[in-house]
């Protein structure tokens, strides 16, 4: 599976989290235009009829602002599920979800817990572990932006704040490292590039023709300034390189003269530097170059 099939855009992405938006507005509108409190349909521990509060808790909301701090980060944890772990996207929010309530009735105080933050640390907590233990590097990127959005919601696993559900917290931070644990992904294999191929071998690239032994470049001949089409047609009327970029071109005023007892081709030392170059002849006319 390539990388272009396993991260691409599906209509999930946008209706799951909108729909989850939608739906702890209009529960939370419900009980404001009908008058009505549901806060009893919350989690309520070790009681059985507590446990209703596991399928509905996370609808219900206690205020305008606790509403609104769970709205945003709802939104933006499901998107990247359903982007990133789109196979597995809802085997993690669903089983997730009850996981995190489960634990929730297990653990905490003897009052009603609501909301669906526990579902945002099971999302956040997911995300940053899976990203961590896969080691693909498009996931370990979201995993750190994850840490860099939502950092601070580790704090509130711990009971620093009163009226503060940090069981569910916890709950869902918990679930969430469970289930990257135990959820397997099929991940794009990372691009394989040429020279790591087994049969890959340097005098077969045409990339490395380019280099001598000591990785200096080696100017292809006929290269100059007036681009493509005047290589080929150079290269076709015999223009010749040095070895380092200089180039020279046969016919009246060479710069370089082949060595009389060299035959084609050559080489020239001045100055320090030794200058290697070649030529060809006209095999028409058997002439050799001025």
């Amino acid at each position: 599976m390539s990388e272009v099939q396993h991260f691409r855009y599906s209509g999930r992405v946008i209706t799951v989290p909108l729909g989850l938006v939608l739906g702890i507005w209009s529960v939370y509108m419900l009980e404001l235009r009908l008058g009505l409190n549901l806060n009893s349909w919350g989690i309520y521990p070790r009681d059985l009829q507590g446990l209703r509060g596991v399928f509905t808790s996370p609808w219900i909301h206690g205020s305008l602002d606790h509403l609104y701090n769970n709205t945003l980060p709802l939104a933006i944890l499901t998107a990247a599920l359903f982007y990133f772990y789109r196979p597995i996207a809802w085997r993690t929010l669903i089983w997730g979800t009850l996981l995190t309530g489960i634990l929730t009735w297990c653990i905490g105080r003897p009052s009603y817990h609501i909301g669906a933050s526990g579902v945002i640390y099971l999302l956040a907590s997911f995300i940053f572990f899976k990203g961590i233990l896969t080691r693909h590097y498009r996931l370990v990127a979201l995993s750190l932006g994850v840490v860099f959005l939502y950092g601070s919601l580790l704090w509130y696993i711990f009971p620093v704040k009163e009226g503060i559900s940090w069981e569910g917290h916890l709950s869902g931070a918990v679930s969430g490292l469970i289930f990257a644990a135990l959820l397997r992904v099929r991940l794009p294999s990372p691009p394989k590039y040429d020279w790591e191929r087994e049969d890959y071998r340097e005098d077969d690239d045409p990339f490395m023709q380019h280099f001598d032994r000591d990785g200096n470049f080696i100017e292809t001949p006929g290269a100059s300034d007036e681009g493509p089409a005047a290589w080929e047609a150079e290269a076709s009327t015999g223009v010749g390189n040095i070895a380092g970029g200089a180039r020279t071109s046969t016919g009246a005023g060479n710069a370089s003269e082949p060595d009389q007892n060299k035959g084609e081709g050559g080489s020239r030392s001045g100055g320090g530097v030794r200058i290697r170059y070649h030529y060809r002849t006209d095999r028409d006319s058997g002439s050799s170059p001025e």
